[in-house]
């Protein structure tokens, strides 16, 4: 997971959203819905354009965990791809591995959900996979391994889900600790508030 020595609170504020999915953050948000530093409550000035593009850009980057060498690649990767280079960027960060666990819910966060993946937690269409960047593809089963239904982050995690899942490309069974993933999600059922056309943008200069 990409490492910051600015702390999660301090970032979250930044971007004046929970991009880690924490609870505790909206908690903070809620107290302190303002940037941090002695100015935050009163600042007004205007950011540049290049600076709404290099914060957008920075946001992602915190948001899936992803370090500049990686992300230039998935943007290198995503430009030589069919259709809006900024919706396949967001597709292949959608697609890995860590993601589709924490969108299953089998996570309350991204870290959380690359940590179990890394220590190889779930396997996909049976076989134990403990790279978080791998890409899964539709048709692609993800499930716990049995050794690892007990594990308490798990459990609470699913506990909070009521009902059925709200993302349409994926499809949850919480008894048996299982989810496919249907399909490649279309940019409007990522759920994600990003501009991700500042990003295109600024790679383009």
């Amino acid at each position: 997971m990409a490492k910051s020595s600015v702390p999660r609170g301090k970032l979250v504020r930044k971007f004046g959203e929970n991009i880690f999915g924490n609870p505790k953050y909206d908690r903070l948000l809620n107290r302190k819905p303002y940037t941090p530093g002695q100015h935050g409550p009163n600042r007004r000035r205007r950011m540049s354009k290049y600076g709404e593009q290099l914060k957008e850009k920075q946001k992602v980057k915190f948001m899936y965990g992803i370090l500049e060498k990686q992300f230039r690649n998935y943007f290198s990767k995503a430009e030589g791809m069919k259709g809006e280079t900024g919706t396949n960027l967001l597709q292949l960060l959608e697609c890995r591995l860590d993601n589709v666990v924490y969108r299953l819910g089998f996570a309350s966060t991204r870290t959380q959900a690359r940590q179990m993946v890394s220590h190889a937690h779930f396997l996909v269409n049976g076989k134990k996979t403990n790279i978080s960047s791998f890409q899964v593809k539709p048709g692609d089963n993800i499930q716990v391994r049995d050794r690892s239904k007990k594990i308490d982050i798990i459990l609470d995690s699913l506990k909070r889900i009521k009902g059925d899942i709200a993302l349409p490309w994926l499809e949850l069974d919480k008894a048996k600790m299982k989810g496919t993933f249907l399909a490649v999600p279309e940019r409007e059922d990522m759920e994600l508030t990003v501009n991700e056309q500042f990003i295109v943008e600024l790679y383009s200069k």
